[in-house]
């Protein structure tokens, strides 16, 4: 198989250390959506990433959905989400408020102020975004954590703290989320997030 998508995406990210965790190979497609937009609407209508293209031919888009199938190959006692119940619940609470700090600090905070024109920018709604992304990382910080082990709830969240460090540091400066920190320093320790590292990424300027 094999998956679209640059590891600077914590989306694509997560799928490429879910695979890497559970043992399943594939071959990595560099291809970015701003440099190769056209090309990556050939793979996903979209032009979104990560999209994961199965031996079969189809293609699956959306992370949520190629984790889903990830899981299924796996089967319930691999699977890196819990199959049902309250473990399932809580996990997926915490994926989503992590993937929604990504969304609001990825997408809404660094889209309006570094690439969307200044006179453009909506102070009011760069703020509320901020505001929105915070409380989601202040959440997560607030939960306790395993010491030890990896599930998806943990990928996802490691895998957006680490991108908001890296592209917004003034919002995730050192001691402000310390169970955050702790966790996503410990799976930074493990191969597959090593493999998976964006430490290159160059972070955009605003104006």
């Amino acid at each position: 198989m094999i998956l679209v998508g640059q590891y600077d995406s914590p989306y694509t990210r997560r799928v490429a250390i879910s695979l890497k965790v559970l043992g399943i190979a594939y071959e990595h497609d560099t291809r970015s959506v701003f440099g190769d937009f056209d090309s990556m609407r050939t793979t996903n209508p979209l032009g979104r990433i990560p999209s994961l293209i199965l031996d079969s031919g189809d293609v699956l888009i959306d992370s949520a959905a190629i984790l889903d199938h990830i899981d299924e190959i796996v089967g319930p006692e691999r699977a890196l989400l819990p199959p049902s119940g309250k473990p399932r619940r809580d996990a997926l609470q915490r994926i989503a408020l992590a993937n929604g700090a990504v969304d609001k600090i990825g997408g809404g905070v660094n889209y309006e102020t570094l690439i969307r024109p200044k006179q453009y920018r909506w102070p009011d709604w760069i703020e509320r975004c901020k505001t929105q992304g915070l409380g989601a990382l202040a959440a997560l910080d607030a939960l306790a954590w395993p010491q030890d082990g990896i599930d998806q709830a943990q990928i996802t969240t490691a895998c957006a703290f680490d991108y908001i460090q890296v592209t917004n540091p003034d919002m995730a400066p050192a001691g402000r989320y310390p169970r955050l920190a702790a966790l996503t320093d410990r799976l930074r320790r493990r191969a597959e997030f090593r493999e998976t590292s964006f430490s290159d990424y160059a972070v955009p300027k605003a104006d």
